[in-house]
């Protein structure tokens, strides 16, 4: 296959991805707006809601891929290093205790996971697992503040991790497939579209 092709399949899912996600960047439920319904069913559907979530659980499992060239130990710790913090976030958030700059962190979250996936960095995996748990936090503290019914909170949060798994294991699907038809700038591509998305929701 030649460069030029390979190029082709590296670029174009990020322009689909950029393209998406500019007319659905945000989603019901952030603080301000019209809370969630709570339930597990409501938990496993949310993160799937807005791109910001999205957008920064994939750019997780894609980078989780990256660093497991350096470290196979990251393949799973990565992942884990956030929907572990994610749950504490949540509990805070349940617990009315503020985090500062929420909404600016989880806009942030989404453009350095990007950054960090576009340019295949690989720091050791203690940082990685470190700045993963940070933006985790986040995002679970803004899920919290979103739910529509507390006493659902368990089931709620059982969704949300799941789903929260589960899009991590997709962006590791997609960043092995790439590694497998040997184009890695595919899964770079791919994180240079998740870093767009970011820096339009700081911008927006």
């Amino acid at each position: 296959m030649s460069f030029k092709s390979k190029l082709g399949q590296a670029v174009l899912p990020a322009v689909v991805l950029a393209s998406l996600a500019l007319p659905a960047l945000a989603h019901p439920g952030h603080p301000g707006g019209e809370p969630v319904a709570a339930g597990f069913a409501a938990g496993f559907t949310h993160p799937f809601g807005g791109f910001d979530h999205l957008m920064a659980m994939l750019a997780v499992g894609l980078w989780a891929i990256q660093q497991s060239g350096k470290t196979p130990r990251a393949l799973w710790l990565l992942p884990a290093a956030f929907v572990l913090p994610m749950g504490a976030g949540f509990a805070l958030g349940l617990a009315g205790i503020a985090l500062p700059g929420v909404e600016a962190g989880i806009a942030l979250s989404v453009l350095i996971l990007g950054l960090l996936v576009a340019f295949a960095v690989r720091p050791p995996l203690v940082a990685g697992m470190a700045v993963t748990a940070l933006f985790a936090l986040l995002h679970g503290h803004a899920h919290a503040t979103e739910i529509g019914d507390a006493s659902q909170a368990l089931t709620y949060a059982g969704g949300m991790l799941l789903a929260t798994a589960g899009l991590h294991g997709l962006g590791i699907a997609g960043a092995h497939l790439a590694q497998r038809l040997s184009l890695p700038l595919l899964t770079r591509s791919a994180g240079a579209a998740v870093a767009l998305v970011g820096l339009v929701i700081l911008v927006g």
